[in-house]
């Protein structure tokens, strides 16, 4: 297992990491196989998506808000019930192909962190699934 530290910024934000997972694919010298990305975070998640347009992630954020908002009919006393919501909605792991030392996506396609309680320096575990 790898882990990849992520900061953030903003309470609620989805941070690109595809880089960050493409150069570690590159440095451990991985070629065939899959990558889990795991989230251990409650209140974070990680997601699939455009990258090319930066609209869609504001969208999603706005949107994802306009659903379940920050203030809301909740008992959790940490005040993030939201953000423990939108996690369980997008969920806590992806599982991506890796060919010829390459993550395959889709022509627009990113994978994020999803930050629904920040900002927080946080991390995901990465596990090679290969030969």
């Amino acid at each position: 297992m790898e882990p990849i530290q992520v900061k953030t910024h903003e309470r609620e934000e989805m941070v690109d990491v595809t880089h960050a997972l493409a150069n570690l694919v590159r440095s451990q010298g991985w070629e065939d196989g899959a990558l889990l990305i795991f989230c251990p975070h409650t209140t974070g998640a990680v997601t699939i998506n455009e990258g090319a347009d930066p609209d869609v992630v504001r969208d999603i954020t706005v949107n994802m808000n306009k659903l379940v908002p920050h203030r809301g009919d909740y008992r959790h006393a940490e005040g993030n019930s939201d953000a423990h919501i939108k996690s369980s909605l997008f969920g806590c792991e992806q599982m991506v192909i890796v060919e010829n030392g390459l993550i395959r996506l889709g022509t627009w396609q990113k994978i994020y962190f999803c930050e629904f309680d920040g900002p927080r320096t946080r991390k995901l575990w990465v596990k090679w699934l290969g030969d």
